[in-house]
């Protein structure tokens, strides 16, 4: 029996000390698998890149291209020998334009940390978002590349004081926001006439690159107060285009006229350099010419106040007429004006403004037209206007839908 006993607790002892080795064995690995998995993690979290490379294996020099600064007298002056200077320059025209590169502009140097300083990479940030990234070596490598763009739904408002822009830059939002909305309201209300007092809130889009905000993306709705009136606009995507409809589903723009005249053709089109057909030398050309008759009407493109009229050497009789906070047209060599036309009287799309002519430098009649965008000359004949249709009854639905859930957003804005 006692014998028995004996045999049983070493039965025990051997099975607990089985158990501990079998612990001990395995223990270590677990714990090495477990070590292993946190330092992966810490390391992986550490790395820091930027342009693909692993910045903190290198000295980084960031600087500014000067004036008459070129890739390759970019490369020579870090001390690279010409024969490399020379195949980065020639491997670079299969990826970028190097005549675009910009004086103003910055370009980072990546050198080894050691003591042979050796230069690796070569950057160069032609924009926000683009860049010109050349590894170095006997072979070099150039390689175009783009940052993410990461996009943040924004709210905004403001009170206006004096200007649009001076209001935006009073609420630290992008001042071109000001020049946005005056796009969107173009039609309903004019931004050289604003009211103290006047307020807006909209919803949009802040656009980043490495959690730097680099500009507007698209906007989804505002609400604009306008001597007391609150105007909507909604952005909308009907038959494939986004345009802005205000809360009864009515587009916010205006239709212009394609043309001026009813019967021409086009003489001459909007050029950066043409040959003038008088002075004999290459300049702007900010217009469209139409070839037509002596006499034959000239109609306004659209509704607007007359802002100019008068004679100039090389216009000859002009008129220039506003149509909003963002167009302006201008029509040139006429040879007389309708009765009652004068600067401050309002016109309609269609009406009859002046006749063609052939005054001022001109070598025969026609009509020299031309158009404005925030003051900037624009090809008339490549004017981007999204439909002027209302919101269609089958996409009705899907609108209300957008438009009730912005309503909502819009009201808990506060300004």
């Amino acid at each position: 029996m006692r014998k028995n006993k004996i045999i049983a607790l070493c039965i025990v002892l051997l099975s607990v000390l089985a158990i501990g080795v079998v612990v001990w064995v395995q223990q270590p690995e677990e714990i090495k698998i477990y070590v292993e998995e946190i330092a992966d993690d810490i390391i992986y979290k550490d790395i820091k890149k930027e342009y693909g490379i692993v910045v903190d294996s290198f000295d980084i020099q960031e600087k500014r291209i000067r004036r008459n600064y070129n890739l390759a007298r970019l490369l020579s002056e870090t001390g690279l020998k010409r024969s490399i200077v020379n195949k980065a320059t020639i491997a670079s025209e299969d990826v970028f334009d190097i005549r675009h590169i910009k004086a103003g502009n910055y370009y980072n140097l990546y050198y080894t940390k050691d003591s042979a300083r050796v230069l690796k990479y070569f950057v160069y940030k032609h924009s926000m978002t683009e860049y010109l990234k050349i590894t170095l070596g006997e072979h070099p490598v150039c390689e175009i590349g783009e940052k993410e763009v990461t996009s943040k739904r924004t709210q905004s408002s403001g009170i206006i004081s004096s200007s649009l822009w001076n209001t935006m830059v009073e609420n630290n939002i992008n001042p071109i926001m000001s020049i946005r909305l005056s796009e969107i309201y173009a039609w309903t209300v004019d931004f050289f006439g604003l009211d103290k007092g006047d307020k807006f809130k909209v919803i949009y889009d802040l656009e980043y690159v490495d959690s730097v905000p680099i500009g507007i993306g698209e906007i989804h709705a505002v609400s604009f107060t306008h001597k007391g009136q609150e105007l909507y606009a909604f952005e909308f995507e009907q038959n494939g285009t986004k345009s802005f409809f205000d809360d009864k589903g009515k587009s916010l723009r205006r239709q212009f006229l394609k043309a001026p005249l009813r019967f021409s053709r086009i003489s001459s089109k909007f050029s950066r350099s043409r040959m003038h057909p008088i002075l004999k030398i290459r300049r702007p050309h900010s217009g469209v010419d139409y070839a037509a008759p002596r006499g034959t009407p000239i109609h306004a493109i659209g509704d607007g106040v007359v802002l100019k009229k008068g004679y100039t050497k090389g216009a000859g009789y002009y008129i220039k007429i506003k149509h909003n906070s963002v167009y302006t047209s201008g029509y040139n060599h006429l040879s007389r004006y309708p009765k009652g036309i004068k600067v401050g009287q309002r016109v309609n799309q269609g009406q009859v403004i002046g006749y063609v002519g052939s005054t001022g430098y001109a070598t025969g009649p026609h009509l020299d037209f031309r158009v404005w965008k925030n003051g900037h000359a624009i090809d008339p004949l490549k004017i981007k206007a999204p439909p002027v249709e209302p919101i269609l009854q089958k996409n009705y639905s899907d609108f209300a839908s957008i438009k009730e859930k912005y309503l909502e957003e819009l009201r808990k804005i506060k300004t």
